[in-house]
């Protein structure tokens, strides 16, 4: 909101503190419309209406759990037992303090033999070149030892999420750390008020042949959601924690990547919502479809619905996300964008995106017209954004400063499920209050 001086500082000041008071009566307001009416949390049911994942049966994770199948679990065993008892019988798992799924370290990992310096000594691009890439490489060899290395770490840090299942930390400080949640061909999960800082890929793989110079590839995201329906992921902070980019080594010129994505949504998953999350400190941030084939078009087409309302995109480099397929609606996100910044929005193949009601802060030299990231020629509709306070159709800057990648408007459907939508401009105050863990109301 625009505050004019009209008739010296006590008017400003007036008009300032009907602002903020607008501002807290939207919050309070906000958190009446979002909040389950059952007293314990564990036990709260996505709201009707709200987003996606309420869309047919609904998401209600194991709010139906009896008593035997409730657990507070404070460490990864506790954790992987909990998740793989009674199938898919409503089960809710609790968690306290930090759970770490690598907490003695990469070393413990890696198979007898495996060295990273061995490593770099075969594969340098001076010795080895930049045509043949590592696929035929004897188990014994250095690459072979790194693959046995990363099946190992593969095998212990995928968890399985069955259906009917709802996680929640306990209180302000509940993290999962260097986990990938597997929320795979299931239905009716639910994920709330955790950290969950990204698992970090101990022993990532070169590729001589990936681009002109070679690339390292990762493996593990924080979340998969692979086939599965009726997602909700509410209050949880996503972040690369102790193990940022930035902090990342460089060899053979390339940056030793550790990280791949936060969230993918893939394989014709379904019926999505994610709400007042943080996700912050990330680089592949959010992919929803993997692939622009054929043969995976036909399992994603009609499918790879989801919602993304009220969550905080902080310093991330890009896909807040990345779509191809799916009807996905952002409304009431605030982007801020750091050093690194991309693109927020990518618009894939036959992605049918809405993005509305949103607020970008934009850092002096980036503009707007970098919001969107053009991938294929799908429609989208963006409208009554903010970016740094004002209105910008976030279409036309970027068909008028990027014109190579002319993008057309009009997704093609209007979304429905929404409990409340709120003025672009209160969306900074009420996002920095209320999303990401340890605020769950």
């Amino acid at each position: 909101m625009n505050v004019q001086v009209w008739h010296g500082h006590a008017r400003k000041a007036g008009v300032l503190a009907g602002c903020t008071a607008l501002v807290l009566t939207l919050t309070g307001t906000a958190a009446q419309a979002h909040t389950p009416t059952h007293r314990d949390p564990a036990r709260q049911t996505l709201p009707a209406g709200d987003g996606w994942a309420s869309y047919g049966t609904g998401t209600t994770g194991g709010a139906a759990a009896d008593a035997a199948h409730v657990r507070t679990v404070t460490d990864w065993a506790q954790f992987t037992a909990a998740l793989a008892e009674g199938g898919d019988a409503p089960k809710i798992i609790k968690v306290k303090g930090t759970i770490d799924a690598v907490a003695d370290g990469c070393d413990a990992l890696a198979v007898p033999g495996y060295d990273l310096d061995a490593y770099l000594e075969t594969y340098a691009p001076e010795t080895w070149g930049l045509e043949r890439d590592l696929s035929d490489e004897p188990d014994d060899s250095p690459e072979g030892l790194r693959r046995a290395s990363a099946a190992h770490q593969d095998a212990v840090i995928k968890v399985n999420v069955p259906s009917n299942t709802t996680i929640i930390g306990v209180g302000r400080d509940a993290a999962i750390k260097g986990a990938s949640l597997q929320i795979k061909e299931v239905d009716n999960v639910v994920v709330r008020n955790l950290t969950l800082e990204s698992p970090v890929d101990c022993f990532p793989q070169w590729d001589p042949t990936d681009g002109d110079r070679g690339n390292w590839n990762s493996e593990y995201d924080t979340v998969v959601v692979h086939g599965a329906t009726h997602v909700w992921l509410d209050h949880n902070t996503f972040t690369d924690g102790a193990h940022p980019d930035g902090a990342t080594p460089t060899y053979f010129g390339m940056l030793y990547q550790q990280h791949d994505g936060e969230l993918d949504i893939v394989k014709g998953a379904n019926y999505v919502t994610a709400s007042w999350n943080v996700f912050t400190e990330h680089d592949k941030t959010i992919l929803i479809g993997n692939s622009d084939s054929e043969s995976t078009a036909v399992g994603d087409r009609g499918k790879l619905k989801a919602t993304f309302h009220h969550n905080l995109f902080t310093d991330l480099t890009e896909r807040t996300p990345r779509v191809r397929f799916g009807q996905v609606d952002v409304y009431n996100n605030h982007f801020v964008a750091g050093s690194g910044y991309g693109y927020s929005f990518g618009v894939g193949k036959e992605s049918q995106l809405v993005a509305e009601h949103n607020a970008f802060t934009l850092p002096e030299g980036i503009s707007p017209a970098k919001v969107l990231k053009r991938w294929n020629d799908s429609p989208l509709t963006a409208r009554h954004n903010l970016v740094n306070g004002r209105p910008v159709d976030l279409i036309a800057v970027h068909n008028a400063e990027i014109p190579e990648e002319t993008l057309r408007s009009g997704a093609g459907w209007t979304p429905t499920l929404r409990r409340t939508v709120h003025p672009a401009w209160a969306v900074p105050a009420l996002v920095r209050l209320g999303a990401g863990a340890g605020r769950l109301r």
